[in-house]
């Protein structure tokens, strides 16, 4: 089955004025955001064309989170589709509690897209991400509103915006709460597997007002964007790969202008979309933060940044986890068993419903 790289060498060769921007566009655009721009791009009023930030990212490949964003940028260089789209408002921003990186495509001179950063592999993007589910906004979400309002001041044109993972949610958190007057400029939201909300967003006026113009795509065993709550309807998207290595987007199968739409989403999804939810249900807040946190340090004391890092050291690393989590003060170590239960406890509901209703 064709992909995006497919979709570029079919239609890479007409303007966007010849073919109207799609959610195929989107996704591509989304994944912009994954780029290190810095060495084109090293402050936010700086710009560029997709051609030549290609040429900088080809120049240092290694750079890239995988091989396949090399191929997406070599590709895109030769596309009339996309080579000459300037690229500005590059932000990458990473500390203690925050992995936020955006970027913003002059789609023509009346049309924007901003891009969002998903997660990366970096442990602290991570617990950004578990922090989701007993806290809102979280700072990245908060970053992203920031983002939207600069740029909109900045920036004339109808404003399109989309991510990937994390960075999905961050495109439709900053569309939520942004005022009413930038809020009349956007046109379409564009969040691919990226996670919901908890219900005080989900009734949020803001939310309601923007969750018509919202996109949403996810795989059909979709884990990542099946959790917490959407309002907005979403496509079931087909994929070459299995399990959660469908989250990844150039695994997602396309036919012409659009992805290979599915009718629901299959039941290792829907065991995990039960699992985690009902887990989460079962936990205060509190709770949720007594556990991730407590996930973190333990993952911490190992001096990893990344989860590659954990796993390329991971005999030494076990032993320095294993001795972290017996070091764990008594209360911390009743928290972590007490939420592992229910997890385990929630998997076995969702494995007995599952059988029950084959």
């Amino acid at each position: 089955m064709a992909n995006i790289f497919d979709y570029l060498a079919w239609r890479g060769d007409l303007p966007l004025e010849v073919s109207p921007f799609n959610s195929v566009d989107g996704v591509i655009l989304a994944r912009l955001a994954y780029l290190p721009f810095d060495a084109v791009l090293p402050d936010e009023s700086a710009a560029c064309s997709v051609q030549d930030a290609a040429q900088a990212i080809l120049a240092a490949p290694e750079r890239c989170f995988n091989e396949s964003d090399v191929q997406l940028m070599e590709q895109l260089s030769q596309s009339p589709r996309f080579r000459d789209l300037q690229l500005t408002g590059f932000v990458d921003l990473l500390d203690e509690e925050t992995q936020f990186c955006a970027l913003t495509i002059r789609l023509d001179p009346q049309n924007l897209f901003l891009s969002f950063r998903g997660t990366d592999n970096t442990l602290v993007g991570w617990k950004e991400d578990f922090n989701m589910s007993f806290v809102c906004p979280v700072p990245a979400q908060t970053l992203a509103l920031a983002y939207l309002e600069r740029t909109a001041a900045r920036l004339e044109g109808a404003i399109r915006m989309g991510g990937h993972s994390k960075g999905g949610n961050l495109a439709v958190y900053a569309g939520a709460f942004c005022g009413e007057a930038i809020q009349n400029r956007i046109v379409e939201i564009y969040n691919y597997d990226g996670p919901g909300f908890d219900q005080q967003v989900l009734d949020d006026p803001g939310y309601d007002a923007i969750c018509q113009r919202v996109q949403t795509f996810v795989p059909k065993s979709s884990v990542v964007g099946m959790m917490l709550g959407h309002e907005e309807q979403y496509t079931i998207v087909d994929s070459s790969q299995m399990g959660v290595m469908q989250h990844n987007i150039y695994s997602w199968d396309v036919y012409g202008p659009d992805f290979v739409r599915l009718e629901q989403v299959n039941n290792s999804s829907r065991f995990m979309d039960f699992t985690l939810k009902a887990w989460l249900r079962d936990m205060a807040p509190a709770q949720r933060e007594v556990f991730f946190d407590a996930v973190y340090r333990i993952l911490e004391q190992t001096n990893a940044k990344t989860f590659r890092e954990v796993t390329e050291n991971l005999p030494q690393n076990a032993v320095i986890i294993a001795k972290t989590v017996k070091n764990l003060d008594e209360d911390t170590r009743k928290a972590v068993t007490h939420a592992l239960g229910l997890l385990f406890k929630s998997a076995r509901t969702g494995l007995s419903q599952m059988i029950q209703n084959r």
